[in-house]
Order: C-alpha cells, then structure tokens, then sequence
C-alpha cells in the first residue's frame, strides 16, 4: 500500500532531487514534494506549513543547508531536517546536527534515505503525541489549579509525612499562612484543630487517613485557631491521595469555614430567646427558667423563691404622646436601670410591651419583698427625657412566693399577674404580695371592667376607625393603599389605643362584635369614596376570634352586596399566628373571598411560629414583615438579614411585601434596596381619624352570638 509523504526539497540539482525522489517510490511511498534553491522561496514554502520533514542540500549557490536549518528551526523547530550532500564531511556533519539536524546522509549512500526518513517520521509523530500528552496535562493542571483557586473552601494537600505541599488562597487566607511559608511544614502546625466543645487538640485527620487509607469526615465541627490568633469554626474531611501503583502518597484535606454560619446560629438561638429591643430574656425563655427552677425544688429541702412581675405604669403616656422612638428608649433605658438593681444570679425578663419579670433564687418571702422596695424606689427616683420634655415612670409590682407547693410555671405567672393587677388598682407604685383571695378579685374585676366598657363603647357607637397610608416603595404600583385601624373612645371622648383593649376583647370573647363594626363601618365608607372615584386598596384587620367563626364569610358576602362595595378595594389582614392555628378554616376563607375578587394579607409575620413553609398553603397576596425587625434594621445586622429573607421568600412565591414601623428616611432606603413593596409607619404618616360621619348600628344578633 503505498505511503503519501509531504516534504520540502532543498537542493539547486534538479538530477539529485529527482534521484532522492525515485527512491522514496522505490520504498512505497508517494512523494508530495516542493523543491527550492533559495532563503526567499524557502521562507515562502514554509508559510503555508503541513511539512513532514526538510530534506536539505548542504552546498548550494548563494544558499547552504546550514542556512536552510537555522530558518527552518526559526520557523518550524518541531519539523525534522536531513543533510544530505555529496561532500559534507564529518565536522560539517558534528556542526548541522549541533545545530539541530536531525540526520545527514550522503548522496553515495542512498540506501539510508528511507529508514532515516521514516525514522525521523515516527519520532516526530511520537514527539507530537508526547507534546500533545503534556499540553493535556498541563491544561489538567491549570483548571485543576484554578478550580481549588476558585473554590470556597480551604484545601490543604499533604505527602505521606503529614507534611504541606499545596494550600489554595482560601486556606492561606483562613490559617494566616501563605503556601511558600506553609510548604514543608507539618499540618498540625499550619492547620492546628482543638475540639469545639472539650478544647481538646483534635486528632490529625490526614494521619488518620494515611493510617486507614479512608476519607475520613469530622463528626463534629473543630475549632481552628490561625496564625493571628483568630478562631474559626470548620469541618474538616481528608481524601487518601495514591499513585500509579495504587500506593498512598499524601492526602487532600478540604475545611469549610462555617464561622459565620455559626454566629449565625448563635444570634438566631439567641433572638429566639432574648427580647430584641432591650437584650433581656424574653417571656418564652423566662418561662423556661421558671419551669426549671420549679423542677430543682425538693420538698424535704424547703427552697425558696420568689417571682417579682413589674408592670410600668406611665409606658403608654410616653409611647402614646411622643412615638414609638420614645417608647423604645425608654424600656432601654429603664432595662439598663433594672440591670444594675436586680440581685447577681437573678433572672431578669421582658414578659411583655412594658412587663418585666424577675426570677429571683433561693430567697425567703423577707428578702424577695427588700427587693421589690428596692426596686420600688429606684423607680421613683428615675426620670426620663425626651425632647425637652420630662417623666415620671411609676411601676407597680406583684410579689409570688415559690415553694414545694407552687404547682406549676403557669400558675406561678398568672398568680404574679393578678398581684400586679391588684397592685395598679390599690393606686400604683406599690408591691403586692399575692394571697389566694386575689385571683377571684382580679377576675372579676378585670371582666366586669372591660365588658362593660366595651359593651358600652360599641352600643353608644364610641369606636372610631382611623387609616394608615402603605406607601409604595417601587413606584410600579401607583394605587393608594391604606389599613383601616380602630380607636375606642372613653365617656370623656379620650382616645383608648388598641393595645389596651384588644387584648381584654380577645380574652372575653368580644372580638367578634368589634370585627363586625369594623366591617359595617369600613364599608359603608368606601361605598361614599367610590362614589367619589375612590380606587384605593383599604386593609380591614380579622382577630383570631372571628376567624374561628364559621359565618364570618357570609357576613363579609352580605354586606358586600348591601353597601355595593367593590371587592377589588377590600384587603382582610390576618396574622400570622392566628392563620397558622386555624389554617383550614383560614385557607377556605381566603379562597372564598379572592373568588369574589377580594384580596388577603398576612400580618406580623415573623412575630409568631414564623414558618415560611405554610404560606403555600395560604394564598395570601401580601406579607407584612413583622414592625419589630424593621424599625432598627438600619443598625442591627440580623434584623435586616431577617427582613430580606422574609422578602425573598414572599417574591418566591409571588406575595408582594409591606414592611411595618417605618419611621426613618434610613430604614426606608434600605427596604428600597431590598426590594420590598411597600412600607408602613410615621414616616409615611400617622393614622388618621376618618372624616366621614360613622354612625352604624350593630345588628342584635351579633351582640346575642358574643355574649353582649
């Protein structure tokens, strides 16, 4: 079979070239060959490349083989060039193959042309395969490099002595030490680990691998301590690393640095147990205490405790008068005040809006009321200023006593609510130590109270609605939106704030009542603004109390149809809390409602079970993000951290966001950065009361169906 060969003839002899040529077909081959005489022909023979090999004259007029092969490895220093000549002799020879011939042959002795030939051929293939097999290696080796360059993780590569070889910039950043300080030196002193939790120097994890011939996984995460002296949270696994005769020669340590993740952790386990504004313990970690305290008190023992419950008597002034700002600073303030005054080794609690509770142990009931006094007058003496402007804060205290007999956290919490109650209703600024005559008392008196207020309030039409506007923050949704807020007014036509009544209404079943005034009185309003052109979207706020009852979505249907109102301007606002634990009958009503075009919104969320995986279930079309995350977002790191997560979810799953409490230029720009829809607070503007005369009548029905 014969062989095609493409070569470039070098030679001034048309005879010798043709002689060179018959023996090549004498051999099977079929020659492809360009003959030159020239540096200038040479050169332009050679720019079009795919040359086998040179076959080159050594003696030509006004050009030489020497010549030829300096340009030759000039232009193409892989291609192979053979001397061929009639009179080279054997310096000449030494010198052309010094200069990189790789053959010379003389022209009386032919019969070495071809096997130099297809010598030269095979070795050139083999050195081009060999330098094909290098460039793959040494592209392996680049992405290779770049890859562990690129990825997040340390990685740390040792020979069989535990010695480093290899660390990648993470691994240098992480350690402190730099690959060329870090190579040779043993992985316990660039990468030293002690146990997270016993402090402990942790076992060398490629030792173990060199020893096992396993990849090996720390069960728990190590703590490694850098060059710097800063510590590092990581989990660690080392990968045996073998040749080509399956022999372990070192091994592939990988860390991922989990420090953040950690701290994140941290303050995450920490804010579910820590009110965020003051950093006290908040009432579901308090409680935790209590129930583990009562759990260490032994009969035969006879320990004593003592429970202290501080309810603020002039919060609300303050919070009412001068914004929530004021508010804020002020259970600071007076945070930082209780701090310095409670015994070492109590526990001390933000139960609630201005609640305090102090655990305090191992305390006869003499002690425990010193403290209370104590407390008593270090409240009397603290003045707070907002403004120019001064105030007294008074507090009024309830005392329990806890022994072998004390039944359970719970009694212990509502008992040191009733003492406090009978504390405020003996005049305030006073402890009240708790007798069994109390409960009765605060019982009857707290419901006889509010039910007759409330009662009273609604038959003599003393609720107001107020509206909040919800600013757009993207501009895209150019509709007005506002929230409808109910006020209930005294007999000396003194604003009563929800936060005083809402929760006596829910505890006493009254709720139902003021949700159906909210809904009568909101409707019939909107019905005169769309007759006005109105088109704003109007948010009305359901209770737990009415979502558990079964005709609610009946009444909202009959009275849509007999105020004429449009659904599409109607948002119902239910929270989180009560969705979640009424979810079936919340999810059958949502869908209800959106069929008639109304819209739903999920407030405070964040506040309560904060589960973001029963929103599929609830096809709610906003979220509100919780007030409490948001109205110091702009310095505290997690709360922002939490309101962005909120958002993204929400978008995920195509709920729009409103986020709560905005009372700052900073806090609105940085939910505008976040991307949320839409904000709420003093920023935007306070609620104001509705113009509109309101006189509504509530249906007898309803006041038979709440006990009214």
């Amino acid at each position: 079979m014969s062989k095609r060969i493409r070569f470039l003839m070098v030679e001034d002899s048309e005879d010798d070239a043709e002689l060179l040529l018959v023996k090549l077909r004498q051999a099977g081959y079929v020659p492809d060959c360009t003959r030159v005489d020239s540096e200038k022909a040479m050169r332009s023979a050679l720019a079009e490349g795919g040359w086998q090999l040179v076959i080159s004259d050594y003696v030509m007029p006004g050009f030489s083989g020497l010549r030829a092969l300096q340009i030759l490895r000039e232009l193409n220093p892989d291609t192979p060039f053979i001397l061929v000549s009639g009179t080279v002799g054997e310096e000449t020879a030494v010198e052309a193959m010094r200069k990189g011939a790789n053959d010379y042959i003389m022209k009386d002795n032919l019969a070495r042309l071809v096997p130099a030939i297809e010598r030269e051929l095979r070795e050139s293939a083999e050195r081009r395969e060999r330098r094909r097999t290098e460039e793959s290696l040494f592209q392996e080796r680049e992405r290779a490099l770049i890859t562990l360059h690129s990825i997040g993780d340390g990685v740390i590569t040792t020979d069989a002595q535990c010695r480093v070889d290899y660390m990648n910039p993470v691994a240098e950043t992480v350690t402190g030490w730099s690959y060329g300080e870090a190579h040779g030196y043993l992985l316990t002193e660039v990468l030293p680990l002690v146990d997270e939790v016993t402090r402990l120097p942790a076992e060398n994890p490629s030792a173990l691998t060199l020893a096992s011939g396993q990849t090996i996984q720390t069960s728990d995460p190590c703590i490694l301590t850098n060059r710097n002296g800063q510590e590092h949270n990581v989990e660690v696994s080392t990968s045996p690393i073998y040749d080509r005769d399956n022999r372990i020669i070192g091994t592939v340590l990988v860390f991922h640095d989990i420090t953040r993740e950690r701290r994140m952790a941290r303050q995450m386990t920490w804010q579910a147990t820590h009110d965020s504004l003051t950093g006290l313990a908040n009432r579901n970690e308090f409680a935790d205490r209590l129930a583990y305290l009562l759990e260490g008190v032994d009969e035969q023992a006879a320990k004593e405790h003592a429970l202290l419950y501080l309810d603020l008597d002039q919060f609300k002034v303050v919070n009412d008068t001068c914004g929530h700002n004021a508010g804020d600073e002020l259970l600071k303030q007076l945070s930082r005040t209780l701090r310095a005054n409670v015994p070492a080794g109590a526990s001390l609690a933000r139960l609630g809006g201005d609640e305090f509770g102090i655990l305090l142990e191992n305390v006869d009931l003499g002690q425990a009321t010193e403290t209370a006094n104590h407390l008593l007058h270090t409240f009397a003496d603290f003045t707070f200023e907002w403004q120019q402007r001064r105030f007294a804060v008074g507090v009024s205290i309830g005392l329990v006593p806890i022994n072998a007999q004390t039944p359970s956290p719970s009694f212990v919490l509502s008992t040191a609510d009733v003492a406090c109650y009978v504390a405020k209703e003996s005049g305030r600024n006073r402890v009240h130590i708790y007798q069994d005559s109390d409960i009765d008392l605060g019982e009857r008196h707290n419901e006889m109270h509010w039910v007759s207020r409330i009662k009273e309030a609604l038959e003599s039409n003393r609720f107001v609605l107020y509206k909040q506007r919800i600013q757009s923050l993207n501009g895209a949704d150019r509709t007005p939106h506002f929230e409808f807020l109910v006020r209930m007014r005294d007999q000396d036509n003194q604003t009563i704030m929800p936060s005083a009544f809402i929760p006596a209404a829910e505890r006493y079943n009254l709720m139902n009542a003021i949700d159906h005034w909210v809904i009568d009185t909101a409707f019939a309003y909107l019905r005169r603004m769309q007759l006005n052109g109105d088109d704003g979207i109007y948010a009305i706020n359901l209770s737990g109390n009415s979502l558990n009852d079964d005709d609610l979505p009946d009444y909202i249907q009959k009275k849509i149809g007999q105020h004429k109102v449009n659904p599409g301007q109607l948002c119902f606002e239910v929270t989180e809390t009560a969705a979640v634990f009424n979810l079936d009958k919340v999810s059958h009503m949502i869908r209800l409602l959106k069929a008639l075009g109304c819209r739903f919104s999920l407030d405070d969320f964040g506040s309560g079970l904060s589960s973001f995986g029963y929103l599929k279930s609830l096809p709610v079309d906003f979220l509100k993000i919780d007030g409490s995350f948001v109205h110091d977002m702009h310095v505290d790191p997690m709360n922002r951290a939490i309101v962005e997560a909120i958002h993204q979810v929400g978008h995920s799953l195509s709920i729009r966001t409103i986020a709560e409490f905005v009372e700052s230029a900073d806090v609105a720009e940085q939910l505008k950065a976040i991307g949320v829809d839409f904000a709420q607070g003093y920023h935007f503007g306070e609620p104001q009361a509705l113009q509109e005369p309101q006189t509504i009548t509530i249906e007898r029905s309803t006041l038979g169906k709440t006990g009214l």
